[in-house]
């Protein structure tokens, strides 16, 4: 493969895996704590819609991306109330959610839409920040050190998260809620308390994993625009053991596939372009068939929290 198509591929794969990243970290706050994250989705949506309304009005990408992250919680706070204080089924709940974002972005688009019925709302994207000297290294200085800032910011955060997790009190006080929530509540925590702050933290990164699409890849917001990425982030949870690092490199994975199957497209082979676009989420179906059979979720994840 010719340098230059391969670098091109190295850099799509990064940019499709980039809005994944932030779901999945926000799904692994989420999940940890005990609560499913099949939200992510609506999540996701809710940030993409909003950020572009606030940055149109504004013209400030800052408030945009605040708005993205507003718009991720408020969703996700939706789920932590209906779980914890409702002790609703977390599944349906979720599902529920991204029913709801779907309609109410698809409802708020068309009344915006002008007569053709297209997106009223364009906005600048955000522009590549080129790390001054390491931008300069042949090959892997465009691909990683000339990118947007929410890219840097995706990666940035599997470290820190990481130590979060594992590192630091809190972090242990919410894996063990995720685990044992009555032994949690013995020790002293809130295990409602955790669930929630975990949930809203989860969907604020989700909110951002939304930004990237309308703010940082296309500029404007499409009915449904999200096509499916919170549910591949939720099996990029899986495949990665519910690890910051193992996600992380399952969504540049799917990312890789995605990219591949847009490339595929260019080849005009005899299959339909609808089969092709199948193949990140096939793809997605087959390592989990392969990998994610073995892996062992938060012990009490999804299960109802009764105070004593």
């Amino acid at each position: 493969m010719d340098a230059a198509v391969l670098l091109d591929f190295l850099a799509a794969s990064l940019r499709i895996a980039t809005p994944l990243v932030f779901a999945a970290l926000g799904g692994i706050l989420c999940e940890r704590a005990g609560t499913f994250a099949v939200g992510l989705e609506g999540q996701m949506l809710a940030g993409a819609f909003l950020g572009v309304v606030a940055t149109h009005v504004s013209s400030s990408a800052g408030v945009g991306l605040a708005a993205s992250v507003a718009a991720g919680m408020a969703m996700a706070l939706l789920v932590a109330i209906a779980t914890t204080r409702f002790h609703t089924e977390h599944m349906v709940t979720g599902i529920a959610s991204n029913i709801l974002a779907l309609g109410l972005t698809s409802f708020l688009v068309r009344m915006g839409a002008g007569p053709s019925g297209g997106s009223a709302i364009r906005v600048p994207l955000l522009e590549a920040w080129a790390v001054p000297g390491l931008s300069q290294i042949p090959w892997v200085g465009p691909l990683l050190f000339r990118q947007p800032p929410l890219t840097y910011l995706a990666f940035a955060l599997v470290v820190p998260l990481a130590l979060f997790l594992f590192r630091s009190r809190a972090g242990l006080t919410l894996r063990a809620v995720g685990e044992n929530p009555l032994a949690a509540f013995a020790a002293g925590a809130d295990p409602v308390r955790v669930r929630i702050a975990a949930v809203v933290g989860g969907g604020a990164l989700a909110g951002l994993g939304g930004a990237v699409l309308s703010l940082q890849q296309v500029g404007t917001f499409t009915d449904g625009m999200t096509s499916g990425r919170g549910y591949l982030a939720l099996a990029a949870i899986i495949v990665g053991r519910w690890m910051p690092l193992g996600s992380v490199l399952a969504c540049l994975l799917f990312g890789a596939a995605e990219a591949m199957a847009l490339r595929v497209q260019a080849f005009s082979l005899p299959v339909s372009s609808y089969v092709i676009q199948m193949t990140p989420y096939l793809a997605a179906l087959a390592i989990l068939a392969g990998l994610g059979r073995g892996a062992r979720m938060p012990a009490a994840v999804g299960q109802t929290f009764r105070q004593p």
